[in-house]
């Protein structure tokens, strides 16, 4: 992975930052026609993609990028989040796996694991995988979000429904 590639796609970075997905898009178009063998293109690609909800397109983007980059952690994880949201959690429990075997207590992969799992309603290794995620120390937002995930798990609370209404 090369910071000339890296350097390309900063504009399009910015924009993503600035919360502006769909410029960061066209940026990024250009980006890729200009050299379509950029795999951060393709990465942020997906990341601006994902934030407006095509999960299908950027998980395609994604795809390309560990195509051009096979260990590109970045691109794994966002692949594997996107393979949550379509449903497809055996390819993204694969894809978790395959990032701890590469790093070790990757925060993002355990965060990843442990939301499949939940969906799954498979409890226990929901519970481990969160509770391993939380001590990596992530930011505090996230944090709070993954202990009410947890005290669900425990049995402390009701998960809430679509209206936010105890189920």
């Amino acid at each position: 992975m090369s910071d000339e590639n890296y350097s390309a796609c900063e504009e399009a970075i910015e924009l993503l930052v600035l919360g502006e997905a769909e410029e960061a898009i066209e940026e990024l178009s250009n980006v890729i026609a200009r050299d379509p063998s950029n795999e951060h293109a393709y990465f942020f690609m997906g990341q601006a993609l994902y934030e407006t909800k095509e999960y299908e397109r950027s998980l395609a983007a994604y795809v390309k990028a560990l195509e051009l980059a096979p260990h590109y952690l970045g691109a794994m994880i966002g692949a594997g989040q996107c393979l949550r949201l379509l449903g497809e959690h055996d390819k993204a429990l694969r894809m978790g796996r395959q990032i701890l075997a590469i790093r070790k207590d990757d925060p993002d992969a355990l965060y990843l694991l442990g939301l499949v799992h939940y969906q799954r309603g498979e409890n226990a290794a929901s519970q481990k995988y969160l509770e391993a995620f939380l001590k990596t120390n992530p930011e505090i937002e996230i944090a709070l979000e993954v202990e009410g995930i947890l005290q669900v798990l425990r049995g402390e609370f009701e998960p809430l429904d679509d209206e936010g209404v105890e189920a």
